[in-house]
């Protein structure tokens, strides 16, 4: 894993969570959705698999892996926690994903603290990318009201998905570092 704090794919990161705040703000609070939410959420999502391409092709970084996840945890909870506050998204369901992401991420801290890191596996990667769809569901204009079934749906989903997800994360916490370290992402 390369040092360098300067690169590409940690420029993007780092954008994504500055430009967060702008989604939060854009999403509004009558529920109806809004296209530049919705555009923005797009962009600022899919950007996570372009910094990804980028750390894939030159050498991911210590400080990347740090903020990566990090990026998609201020990105998709900074947006549920907008819509909970707006009466869209019920709280039960983002506080079970609210506290998952925290509990991993004190794993993640704790783990690296002993040299070892924790890359996202298959599963949580999944779960990041339904979580992400059913808040861009929540605030496109198109399904927001009239479709509410489809972020419902996706936003139980992401329940299920955090919750195993979790407990994967949670059963390799207690083998051997070795298996940890040769876990596939």
């Amino acid at each position: 894993m390369v040092d360098s704090i300067n690169s590409w794919a940690n420029a993007i990161t780092a954008t994504r969570i500055l430009l967060s705040p702008l989604v939060f703000l854009a999403i509004p609070e009558d529920g109806t959705g809004s296209w530049w939410a919705f555009v923005l959420w797009f962009v600022l999502c899919a950007s996570d698999g372009v910094d990804g391409y980028i750390a894939r092709r030159r050498g991911p970084t210590a400080v990347g892996a740090f903020l990566d996840p990090l990026a998609d945890k201020v990105l998709v909870l900074g947006a549920m926690f907008t819509l909970v506050a707006h009466d869209v998204f019920w709280f039960v369901p983002v506080a079970v994903i609210a506290g998952r992401e925290l509990l991993i991420s004190v794993y993640r801290i704790l783990k690296s603290g002993r040299g070892v890191s924790v890359p996202a596996s298959k599963l949580g990667k999944y779960k990041t990318v339904v979580q992400q769809f059913a808040v861009a569901f929540a605030i496109m204009p198109l399904t927001a009201l009239d479709a509410t079934w489809t972020w419902l749906s996706l936003l139980w989903i992401a329940v299920v998905l955090t919750i195993v997800s979790g407990a994967q994360y949670l059963w390799y916490a207690g083998r051997p570092a070795d298996v940890l370290v040769s876990e596939p992402a």
